[in-house]
């Protein structure tokens, strides 16, 4: 098992990413819109730096649903190898054919 706090934090910056969504949205439409003057665009890029690094999509960490391991990880199942693994040999993973000779 993970430390409770690793899994905490990331599970914050879940829901941080989550409301301000639309607020980094509508400021990176206005950074990247060239038809905008250079000085709202330069505001918006400050207004964008003062928003919390951990509200960025890119700061959540993958981490297994089970045990909260953050690495070897598979998306589609959201479960650590180890943990795949483990279901997979009792069956209980739908699909899932475990090969062992």
């Amino acid at each position: 098992m993970a430390k409770k706090s690793a899994v905490e934090k990331n599970n914050r910056r879940k829901r941080m990413t989550k409301n301000a969504a639309a607020g980094r949205a509508r400021l990176k439409a206005i950074i990247a819109d060239k038809k905008v003057p250079m000085e709202e665009r330069f505001a918006a890029t400050l207004k964008l730096a003062e928003m919390p690094r951990n509200s960025s999509a890119t700061r959540i960490r993958n981490r297994c649903e089970l045990t909260g391991r953050p690495r070897a990880t598979y998306r589609k199942n959201k479960l650590s190898r180890i943990a795949l693994r483990e279901l997979g040999s009792k069956g209980l993973i739908p699909g899932l054919v475990k090969s062992s000779w």
